[in-house]
Parts: C-alpha cells; sequence; structure tokens
C-alpha cells in the first residue's frame, strides 16, 4: 500500500514538473527547426514531390485609400491570409502541455511565391515577421499590404460610374502540379466581413467582393488563379454641386443675357465671360479624366454641348448687333438732313417776314384819306404791329420745334427694317436656344441615370 502511494506522488511530481518545463522551444527542439535546418525552407516542403500543396487564400478589404483616374491606378488597403500544410511539421500537443501552435520567423520557412499581377509598385507596408505554424502540420501567413496596382476605368458616366479592379493571385513558376490555388469562402462571406472592418473608403462608396478561380495555359503547363473583383461606386454629391451645377447656372446666365439691350455691347462681353467660364471648367475636367477612354464621357459631352450652345448664341448675337447698326446708320443721315434743310427754309423765310411787315406798316399810312394820323399815332401802331408780328414768329416757331418733336418721336417709335428683322431674328432664336437647352439636359440626365 505504502508503494502504490509512492508511485502515485511520482507521477504527479512528474507531471507538475513536465508542465513546468514545457515551452515552445522544446517543440523547435524536437522538431529541429531552426535556421540552419534547409529542410524547411529550400523546397516545398513535401515527402513526395508529386503530392500538390494546395495554397489557400483570403482576402479582406481594410481600406480604399485612392483611385487615381487620369493615371488608372487603385490603391487599396488589404489583410491576406495563406495557410498550407507542411509534410515536416508534427507534433502531438499532449507531449507539450498541450501547445498546438506556436510562431517562428519567416526566414526558415518556406512561403509559396505568389504575386498579383495588377502590382505596379513594392509594397510600401513592412512584411509580417512572422509565420504560425499548428501540430497538425498547417502553415499560416497573414499579411497587410498597401498595393498599387492598375486597374482599367470605366469613366464614360463620370461623376455617376460604378468601378470594378481586378486583383489576381497567381503563382510565379509554379505550375497545378506543384501549387494549386484555392480561395477560401464565398463573395458573399467576403463582402460582409470587408464591409465590417472597412475604415475609410474616400471618395467611394464599396459595394461587394466578388472572387472566382480560372485556369489558364501558361507556356506548356497550366495554372489556377484567384481572382478578387473590387466593386465601387463614386460618391457624386460634391462633383454634382462643385460641377455640374455651376455649368447649368452659367446655361442660366447665357438665357437672361437676351434681355439685355443689343444697342451697347455689354451683351457681347457678358456673354463673352460666360463662355470663357465654361472654358475654365473644360480645363479642370481635362485633368481629371483619362485620355486613355474608349468612349468619350458623358460628362465631356456635356459640357461640349453647352460650350456650343453657348457660342451659337454668341455668333447671334454679334449678328443682331451687325442688323441693328446697319439699320441706325442711314437713319441718323436723314435726321441730319432734315434739320439742316429746316434751319436753312426758316433763314430764307425770315427776311420776307420782315419786308411784309414793313410793307403792311406803309400801307396802313395811306389808308384813311379824311384824316391823317399824327406822327405819335403811326409810331405807336407800327410799335404794336411789330410786337404782333414777333408774337406770330414765335408762335409759328414753338409750332414747327413741336412738329420736329412729334415727327423724331414718331421715327422711334417706329424702328427701321433691319431693327424689325433683328428683332424677329431674337425671338425665334430665344425660342429655339431655350427649346434646344431643355432637350438636351433631359438627354444627358436619361443617359447617366440609365
Amino acid at each position: 500500500m505504502m508503494f502504490v502511494s509512492l508511485f502515485f506522488l511520482f507521477l504527479l511530481t512528474d507531471r507538475a514538473s513536465s508542465k513546468e518545463n514545457c515551452s515552445y522551444q522544446d517543440v523547435l527542439n524536437h522538431l529541429d527547426l531552426n535556421y540552419n535546418n534547409k529542410l524547411f525552407y529550400m523546397t516545398r516542403p513535401v515527402i513526395n514531390y508529386t503530392t500538390v500543396t494546395e495554397v489557400n487564400l483570403d482576402l479582406l478589404l481594410y481600406a480604399i485609400l485612392e483611385m487615381k483616374e487620369k493615371e488608372q491606378l487603385f490603391v487599396p488597403y488589404v489583410w491576406i491570409t495563406m495557410w498550407w500544410n507542411n509534410d515536416y511539421i508534427r507534433w502531438n500537443p499532449d507531449q507539450f502541455c498541450g501547445i498546438s501552435s506556436l510562431s517562428v520567423p519567416t526566414e526558415i520557412m518556406w512561403k509559396p511565391d505568389l504575386t498579383i499581377e495588377e502590382t505596379i509598385e513594392k509594397d510600401s507596408a513592412p512584411p509580417s515577421p512572422y509565420i504560425t505554424i499548428t501540430s497538425k502540420g498547417n502553415v499560416e501567413l497573414t499579411n497587410d499590404q498597401v498595393l498599387v496596382s492598375t486597374c482599367r476605368m470605366q469613366v464614360y458616366k463620370f461623376p455617376f460610374d460604378t468601378q470594378s479592379c481586378n486583383l489576381t493571385f497567381k503563382s510565379f513558376i509554379h505550375s497545378d502540379e506543384e501549387i494549386k490555388l484555392v480561395y477560401y469562402g464565398n463573395s458573399s462571406a467576403a463582402t460582409e466581413e470587408s464591409r465590417e472592418l472597412m475604415r475609410t473608403q474616400s471618395e467611394w462608396l464599396f459595394i461587394n467582393i466578388t472572387v472566382t478561380s480560372q485556369t489558364i495555359q501558361y507556356y506548356s503547363f497550366n495554372q489556377t488563379l484567384v481572382i478578387y473583383t473590387i466593386n465601387m461606386k463614386r460618391r457624386s454629391a460634391l462633383y454634382i454641386v462643385n460641377f455640374l451645377l455651376p455649368i447649368v447656372f452659367f446655361l442660366c446666365l447665357d438665357l437672361a443675357s437676351f434681355l439685355i439691350s443689343d444697342s451697347g455691347g455689354e451683351k457681347l462681353s457678358f456673354k463673352i465671360t460666360v463662355l470663357l467660364a465654361v472654358t475654365v471648367m473644360q480645363l479642370i475636367l481635362n485633368d481629371i479624366l483619362p485620355s486613355s477612354s474608349n468612349r468619350i464621357p458623358l460628362i465631356a459631352t456635356y459640357c461640349i454641348g453647352i460650350f456650343a450652345l453657348m457660342m451659337l448664341s454668341l455668333l447671334e448675337s454679334v449678328f443682331v448687333m451687325y442688323l441693328t447698326e446697319k439699320d441706325n446708320a442711314p437713319q441718323d443721315n436723314e435726321t441730319d438732313a432734315d434739320l439742316r434743310l429746316s434751319e436753312d427754309k426758316r433763314d430764307k423765310t425770315r427776311p420776307e417776314r420782315e419786308v411784309n411787315k414793313l410793307s403792311h406798316s406803309t400801307s396802313g399810312c395811306d389808308v384813311s384819306p379824311i384824316k391823317t394820323p399824327s406822327e405819335k399815332e403811326v409810331r405807336d401802331g407800327n410799335i404794336q404791329l411789330m410786337r404782333v408780328s414777333l408774337a406770330n414768329d414765335e408762335l409759328s416757331q414753338l409750332i414747327k420745334t413741336l412738329t420736329l418733336h412729334l415727327c423724331s418721336t414718331k421715327e422711334e417709335a417706329k424702328p427701321g427694317y433691319w431693327t424689325r428683322v433683328a428683332k424677329r431674328i431674337n425671338k425665334v432664336f430665344l425660342l429655339f436656344y431655350f427649346s434646344v437647352a431643355s432637350l438636351f439636359l433631359i438627354y444627358m440626365f436619361f443617359k447617366w441615370v440609365q
């Protein structure tokens, strides 16, 4: 009985001491895993070379940092997780106090040579310094990367466009007989997890991630590609407020310029100023959109159409001003000639009136044979006649002045032929301009929303 008690006490003491002495280094020593053992990092970790290494891949989108339309570049911040099986890593966790996984430096473990086809710059984020191994032989590597990748953008409906950018994973040199890529989970799971992790989206609204696999023939062997497609929609509110609406306001100002008189040059200078403002907006647009687009973007058509309408309006104003000046020039000459003729006639008739007054006063002296008036009466009579004559002259002059004023008012109220033609052209063009501008804006709206 004493012997059995001592035996159990020894077992308990041995287990306690073993638990106290358990460490990760015991596992590494058991596996002989160190920098000098080339077995773990020189070649693909399979006992039989015909065994295919299946590499599982999972990608989560953490942030959309930037989209460069001009250079057609997509800059996302992603978390990439890969795991595969290593035939040389096995241990029993019960022998090492339940240790089932540990982390080791990435330099001492073999890693698949995966690359992303679309990347054009080296990752700026530091790689993970450790790799995780498990007792069942699984090796897991997790990296967060800032990718600068190419993305062929379709900007036809800018700024109401939706972009899809691909991240294509493949092996550099291995075929499917050596390494086969398999994506983990499905598209809906990747979308939900990415939406939960998302920190920033810049001016874009994340829609979803779709993941597919594709097998291609590369020279004499096949390779499996795993393609993650990130779908995004542009936030268009700022572009509407800062770009589309100001151009519509410029169009409204150009329509309002038809209320300005055609007699001066204010209307012409106003239209030129509005046209130059639209030109500045086109220059800003040129710095945003890529020059390698297959089709002319709708926003470029929008700017060109409004620019063409404003230029047509400017040409119409120039033509109307030309017709108005053509009608006013001869009318001014005729008015000056009429004034000169009236002055000449007035000068000619003035001496005749004075002679008639003198003859009238002389004849008044010889009328009465019965009674000869005295010199004072004759003088008073002549003065009276001269006053009446002057009053008549002033009255006739006033009548002529009123007549000329009425004639000139009538001529101003009734414009010339070319002025009437110009006003008709202005009215017809205003109706045409408003109709075409309205139809054009409605057409652009339906093209953008469809």
